[in-house]
Formats: C-alpha cells, sequence, structure tokens
C-alpha cells in the first residue's frame, strides 16, 4: 500500500509560500538539487493536494516547468477542497472528505508515494494519524512571514524519526 509522505521546499525559518502564497521565491532560492529532489517524482504515484495549493501560484506558471516538481510529474492527482470544480480538469479528481481523499489517493498510488502538497493538508492529515513521513528540503532564505510548513496547533508533541539512509530530512511519524 501507497505510504502517505508530506514533502516540501521550506526556508530556513519555516515558510512553504511567502505572504500571499507566493511561490516565486523558489525560483531565486532553489537550493541545492540532491538525488532525492531529482527523483522523487518518478516514486510519486499520485498527488493529494490542498485546495489553496491547487489554485495556488506556481513559480513556473507559463514555461516548460510549469506543474509538480518542475513539470516532470505526470501522474495522477487528488484535491481535497470544500468547493471542487465545476468543469472536469483533465487527470485531477476532487474529493470533500479526507478519508475518502486519502483513499482514493492510495488506490491510485499503487505501491509508490502518496505526496502531499500544501500545509494545512497535511496538517489534516497529520491530525487524523495518516500522515506517515514528512520530506523537508531547506532554502537558503529566510522568507519573514507566510505559510508555515506547519502552523502551530493542537496536536501537541509528535513524535518523529529520522530515515537516515536517505541523507535528507526524511522523518518517519511515530504513533
Amino acid at each position: 500500500m501507497a505510504t502517505l509522505l508530506y514533502s516540501a521546499s521550506m526556508s530556513l525559518d519555516g515558510f512553504i509560500a511567502g505572504p500571499g502564497g507566493d511561490m516565486s521565491w523558489l525560483t531565486r532560492h532553489p537550493g541545492d538539487p540532491s538525488p532525492t529532489v531529482e527523483t522523487l517524482h518518478t516514486r510519486t504515484g499520485c498527488l493529494l493536494v490542498g485546495g489553496r495549493t491547487f489554485r495556488g501560484d506556481d513559480p513556473n506558471r507559463g514555461t516548460e516547468s510549469e506543474g509538480a516538481f518542475g513539470g516532470r510529474y505526470d501522474g495522477g492527482t487528488v484535491v481535497l477542497t470544500r468547493t471542487p470544480a465545476t468543469e472536469p480538469v483533465p487527470g485531477v479528481e476532487f474529493e470533500t472528505d479526507l478519508v475518502r481523499a486519502v483513499e482514493r489517493s492510495r488506490e491510485l498510488a499503487g505501491d509508490r508515494y502518496v505526496n502531499v502538497l500544501g500545509a494545512a493538508t497535511a496538517q489534516a492529515c497529520l491530525r487524523a494519524g495518516l500522515l506517515e513521513e514528512i520530506l523537508l528540503f531547506v532554502c537558503p532564505v529566510l522568507l519573514g512571514g507566510g505559510t508555515r510548513a506547519f502552523e502551530p496547533s493542537d496536536l501537541g508533541e509528535i513524535g518523529l524519526e529520522l530515515l537516515p539512509e536517505t541523507g535528507e530530512l526524511w522523518y518517519r511519524v511515530v504513533r
């Protein structure tokens, strides 16, 4: 069964998007590409994307790098949103229920990763006990504001176990 992974590039001060959801900072401060960054799209079988992220800023919009993983991802996408699109979007399914969205994402992913995109969606998965791994890429910039990788919440302390074989900030959520 697919593993539910939240992966994100973040600033050193913990933001994954700048003020107003601005993602253009990623084109100015991409960080050093690692083998994990370069191959994660090949190990991802489905994206589980929050509604704000789906409708949000793409720093590569209008270029051949537009889309997830710099335009290299071509698998299925499930969007968790209170307001599904009224018109069909090719390759995209919409769900309003978190558990159904995760189940469908896992079906589409097969034995590869379900990659969660969006801080609120990742936190909802964590709250529901569904998130299994967290992978963070730290970029050399301080944004000073925006959307945090994890917002303060009522979740309390959650244990993480470093997966040292990856050579990255890649953790397993300990329950």
